[in-house]
């Protein structure tokens, strides 16, 4: 990797490619001590996205980089969507450096995924002589070609449709209209990103972010809050009705959050910490709003979620979760008082013996203790085979 004119290319790749993925602000206070720039730096991020080594993604709020394998083999692709327009856009949106298959028929798709193995599959809903959800559940009930990544592209009512496209297996789902530059750099890390393969829900923000997110809302002033978005009751679910049902409800909660979040931009943070607590931060006014967005949609989609695990409710549902057969999930904000905050954290450092400027990153329970609440239940943990959702913090 050479340098540009400016002197900066290859160091900032150099700082890129030692991470898994790192944020805009890391990335400058990591250059800043190189010496380089601001204005140097975002011309050698935008040269380094142009020869296709990093892509970039705003995840959680945060413009996030990833380093990018560089491989001699097109990665293949398959668009399905019988719109031919729309099927062109979305070839065109991906961009080159990949093998392109197109169709337009449902019932083509299944047998030219067994015949070609294409890597990834952008599919949409409503086709003709099979939809995408019966699509998705084939492939990825077929061990032979389950690994094939899919992305779901509908206009369809994206509070049913979401759901039912994770709960089919379908690793992320985009609303038409969609962001040619946003599914251009979805696609790229799904195929291309280095290390452990790219994860929506996973490569959110995790704790070392979260910590310094934490550190910088407690010098925020009073309108910049900070608090925990948790999944109420998701221990109970998954424990009635299996780890992996458990999973497609913090996909589709995480999904909702940064759709939120992206359509409302300004400054907003979310993380994920691997459990069933997401935080969150933001001005107050757009933290608020979010919240309640993410309320109102969760509690639409609640009922076919149920519907889904055999609940035909043709009666109140309050009169379905008071027979006590079913959990009664729900999203739980709890805004974090910068007081307490800060008396919590004063005392975890003067525990620890170590300065502000020394925290490196605030373990998971250290977090939580934070926030007030340490008893959690259910854990994410990743390894070779994905990953996994185990109920109960020390399992």
């Amino acid at each position: 990797m050479e340098k540009s004119a400016t002197g900066s290319i290859g160091d900032v790749y150099e700082i890129i490619s030692g991470r898994q993925q790192i944020t805009f602000n890391e990335l400058s206070e990591l250059s800043s001590g190189k010496g380089i720039e601001p204005g140097k730096l975002k011309g050698a991020l935008a040269e380094l996205e142009r020869m296709k080594v990093i892509a970039s993604r705003t995840s959680g709020g945060i413009p996030t980089y990833y380093p990018l394998q560089q491989e001699g083999a097109l990665r293949k692709i398959l668009i399905v969507e019988d719109d031919k327009n729309i099927n062109k856009l979305m070839a065109l949106s991906v961009g080159r450096g990949f093998e392109i298959s197109q169709l337009y028929d449902g019932g083509e798709v299944v047998p030219f995924v067994k015949s070609n193995r294409p890597d990834l599959l952008i599919l949409d809903l409503m086709l003709p002589h099979k939809d995408g959800i019966e699509i998705c559940k084939e492939i990825k009930r077929d061990p032979s070609i389950s690994g094939t990544i899919v992305i779901i592209v509908s206009a369809m009512d994206p509070i049913t449709s979401r759901y039912k496209g994770l709960e089919s297996g379908a690793d992320y789902y985009v609303k038409k209209p969609f962001d040619p530059e946003d599914m251009r750099s979805l696609v790229t890390l799904f195929l291309k990103k280095k290390g452990k393969r790219f994860d929506p829900l996973i490569d959110l923000p995790d704790r070392e972010r979260i910590t310094k997110e934490i550190e910088r809302s407690i010098d925020e002033g009073a309108t910049y809050s900070i608090g925990t978005i948790t999944i109420g009751s998701l221990g109970a679910y998954v424990k009635r009705f299996g780890p992996d049902s458990g999973m497609v409800i913090l996909r589709l909660v995480s999904q909702l959050i940064q759709d939120i979040i992206r359509a409302k931009g300004g400054r907003m943070f979310v993380g994920f910490l691997d459990s069933e607590v997401f935080v969150i931060a933001g001005e107050k006014g757009g933290v608020d709003s979010a919240v309640e967005e993410l309320r109102r949609e969760f509690g639409a989609v609640l009922p076919f979620i149920l519907q889904d695990e055999g609940y035909k409710y043709s009666l109140n549902i309050d009169d379905l979760f008071g027979s006590n057969e079913v959990p009664r999930l729900s999203i739980i904000y709890e805004e974090s008082e910068k007081i307490k905050l800060r008396e919590r954290r004063n005392e975890l450092l003067r525990n620890k013996g170590i300065e502000p400027g020394d925290i490196g990153s605030y373990t998971y329970d250290e977090i939580m203790a934070l926030f007030g609440s340490k008893d959690l239940d259910v854990r994410i943990t990743r390894d070779s085979g994905g990953v996994r959702l185990q109920v109960g913090k020390g399992n």
